[in-house]
């Protein structure tokens, strides 16, 4: 009897923490499609990409696909994004592909800081939600 008890809350654990994980799954997302993170033939590509991914969730990632050397990724700060100013990232990624993990709610803003990429509008706004992905 108390074999078949504790398989039974064996059993019970698994499903909850089973459903517990579930509400906890992250998404990767590759950042601009098909086109990757390159520069793009119009000013607002990478923020249309942004919004018509939907709702995008802390704890997803966004996947940054540049050849390394001709592009990077950087995490800067609105006003930064907004003056294509890459001189103080919060993050900065040379390596392509580069994963992003989205680990806390808000806005993020990246660009690219090789030359005139950021210029040329390698440059993103993206809203996270803080809530968690569910399935």
């Amino acid at each position: 009897m108390v074999h078949m008890n504790l398989n039974l809350l064996m059993v019970i654990a698994v499903v909850v923490a089973s459903t517990v994980l579930r509400g906890t799954t992250a998404t990767e997302r590759l950042v601009g499609g098909s086109l990757g993170w390159n520069v793009p033939n119009n000013r607002f590509f990478f923020d249309l990409w942004s919004i018509n991914e939907g709702v995008i969730h802390v704890n997803d990632v966004l996947v940054f696909n540049f050849t390394t050397g001709v592009h990077n990724v950087a995490v800067v700060s609105l006003s930064a994004h907004d003056r294509c100013d890459g001189s103080s990232p919060f993050q900065l990624y040379p390596n392509g592909p580069a994963s992003v993990p989205l680990n806390f709610p808000g806005l993020y803003c990246f660009i690219s800081t090789i030359g005139s990429d950021c210029q040329s509008f390698m440059q993103m706004l993206v809203k996270v939600d803080n809530s968690t992905a569910s399935v």
